[in-house]
This record gives structure tokens, sequence and C-alpha cells, in this order.
């Protein structure tokens, strides 16, 4: 294996634009009183184990690394809801929450964005990940970092793999190591479920990445995409469960130098740090895990909130996003009506949103809006 090239000081000070390209924290504010909550409370109903007290940084130079299994086979909503309501729990406090690390694909085009909303996920505070940007994000001041170690190959797997973690990537372990900081492992419970019965084609998979896509995957759901394209980011409503792990010292795990330790080292720690999630995702799925779909209180809260129908289901979250987009580009969101009137009103401001509802021409303008390069 090629010797990695080193990352220096220099080289970091000059990468540290990413700290404020396209990012906002106003803006990640609106986006989760006003879209995500919403859709949390009536949708996803997350709920958060272990998180009483939010960490603190043993190292106050560097942020906290935190870390999760992916959902397989879905658009990752998992992700977005975990950061959006672990940083209102924090009461908005970006210090005591993430920016998540995520794969560059997600940004490279507008079609991986949800909803086709341009630069969403930089606008969230989205970093691409690569080793530079990572080593950058480690002199960050303001908040923790996101990772997923599985990476594509966690959130691409099949559901007869479910809770199974794929190999760990060793970016993570070797960030710890290097700045001395602490890993805050996590057990995402019923993400699985968001997409369940789902196939993997290796076959599907290349080629769907030549065209951007991490994967495509094999299901009823898939061949309902063509008819009614709004369903590629399509969720079910899992009650997304988050449990917080062991806190993790990976600096304790080695006797050496950073610049000693070989990549067979680096992968021993990550092996180790996957048993160790591997075995507090399992005690979570037995016990967060048996109903995950929670149906009764879907229902109950979904009566509760008969005013807002159908606006709070996947099929009007084009108008929702779209809508806010528009909004939060105009300045800061202060309100943001979520009933099927405004809905409506959002399909006449965004008729862009009626090709996600037409069948199979509809991918026309999608496709070529989505294809679209973003501007980084």
């Amino acid at each position: 294996m090629p010797k990695r090239k080193p990352v220096t000081l220099e080289m970091i000070e000059a990468n540290k634009k990413i700290y404020d390209e396209n990012f906002e924290s106003s803006h990640n504010v609106d986006f989760v009183e006003h879209l995500m909550t919403p859709i949390d409370h009536l949708y996803f109903r997350s709920k958060f184990v272990g998180f009483d007290e939010t960490p603190e940084r043993n190292n106050p130079d560097h942020p906290l690394i935190y870390i999760s299994n992916h959902s397989g086979m879905a658009f990752p909503w998992d992700a977005i809801v975990f950061v959006s309501m672990f940083f209102k729990r924090n009461n908005f406090d970006f210090s005591k929450s993430v920016r998540a690390l995520t794969a560059p694909m997600l940004s490279q085009s507008t079609l991986m964005n949800p909803f086709l909303v341009e630069k969403f996920w930089k606008r969230g505070g989205g970093i691409d990940a690569s080793f530079l940007n990572f080593n950058t994000m480690m002199y960050y001041q303001h908040s923790n970092l996101l990772v997923y170690p599985e990476g594509v190959p966690g959130i691409g797997k099949p559901f007869s793999k479910r809770y199974q973690l794929q190999r760990f990537a060793t970016s993570f372990v070797r960030m710890a190591v290097k700045y001395k900081t602490d890993v805050i492992p996590f057990a995402t419970v019923n993400g699985e479920y968001v997409n369940p019965y789902n196939l993997k084609s290796d076959f599907v998979n290349k080629i769907a990445q030549k065209l951007g896509i991490p994967f495509i995957p094999i299901g009823l759901m898939t061949l309902l995409i063509p008819l009614q394209p709004w369903m590629f980011y399509f969720g079910f409503p899992a009650k997304l469960t988050y449990v917080m792990g062991k806190r993790i010292k990976p600096y304790e795990m080695i006797d050496k130098p950073y610049e000693d330790i070989t990549d067979e080292e680096f992968q021993q720690i990550a092996d180790m740090i996957k048993t160790q999630l591997q075995t507090e995702l399992n005690a979570a799925v037995v016990k967060y895990g048996k109903k995950p779909y929670q149906v009764k209180e879907l229902f109950s809260r979904w009566r509760k909130n008969k005013r807002k129908f159908p606006y709070f289901l996947p099929s009007f979250w084009p108008s929702l996003f779209s809508e806010f987009d528009r909004l939060s580009r105009k300045g800061r969101v202060k309100e943001m009506k979520v009933d099927v009137f405004s809905g409506l009103r959002a399909f006449r401001r965004h008729p862009m949103n009626i090709a996600f509802f037409v069948p199979i021409l509809g991918w026309i303008p999608i496709l070529i809006k989505g294809y679209r390069k973003n501007d980084t």
C-alpha cells in the first residue's frame, strides 16, 4: 500500500475555507425548527437514549468524533435526523452538536441532494470526506464531528445484513490518535427499516456509482421510482432510535507515536472499536428494535395533528424542502406553515415539483437539473 502523503499545518491553514463554505449556522437553526421538527415529530419520531448529558471535549483544542452504524439501502435519513435533532436537543448550540463528514458524491450533483435542493449538504454543515478535510476539521472549534466508518458499503448493504457492521475505515482512528481526542459511539436502531427488504447488486451499484449515485436498492419500492420520482428519496416511518455507547480513547489503545503506527495497527484498533460498537448495537436492537415502526404511536400523532395532513407525508416533502429553500435564500425563516393549503401553494411557487409526480417523463427535467454540477 503506498504511503499516504503527510498533511502539513500549512496545508491545513490553507484549507480552512471549508469551515464556512456555503455554511451558515442560522440557516441550520431555521431548517431544524421549521422543517425537520415537524417531519421528525410526525414521521420518524426520533428517540435519544443516554444523551441526557452531552459529552464534553477531553481535549479543548480538538473536536470529539461521533461514530455510528449506517442504515442499509436508504437515503441517509438516519444521519439527517440525528444531526438535526441532536442540534435541537442541545438548544441549537453548535459547540455541543456535530457537523458530518459526508461521501463526496453526495455534493457532486444536485440529484443527490434531497428533492434537488442545491448545496443541501454543505449548507447543512456537511464536509466532503477526505484526509485533508478531516485533518482540517480537527482544528474546528465550533462543533464536534460525525463520521460513519462503514462509508458507502454501510448504507448500501442489503436487508439480509441489517445491523451487521461492514469493514471500518481507519481515518477516524488516525485522527483520534493524532489529536488525542475521544470517540463517542452510538447505535442507530430501526434505521434499517427506513427502506427494508431490499437486495444488493454489485453490478447495478457499479453502474449507479458511475452516474454519481452511491447505490440502487433492488426491491419493490425500486420498481415504483420511475412511476413516482419523489420515491427516490422515500423513507418509511421507522422510529429512529439513537443509543449512546461507551466512550473510547483510541490514543490509549497503542503505545507508539502516531508517526510509527502502521496501517495494519490502525486497522486493528478500528476492528476493536467495531467489535465494541457491534456489541452495543446488538444490545440496543434487542431493547429498541422489536417494533421498528411503533404504529400506534404514529397514528396517534397523526390524529392529533390531522390539520397538517397530508403535508407531513413523504409525498409532500418536495414542497416542504423547496419552500423552505425559497424562504431561506431571502434571509431568516421566521415562519413556515405546514398544512395542505400551504402545500398546494408551494406547488404553485415551485412548478418543478410537479415532475416528481409525473410517471417516467417526470425524470427528464429532474435529471437535467439533477446532473447540473453544484458550484463549490
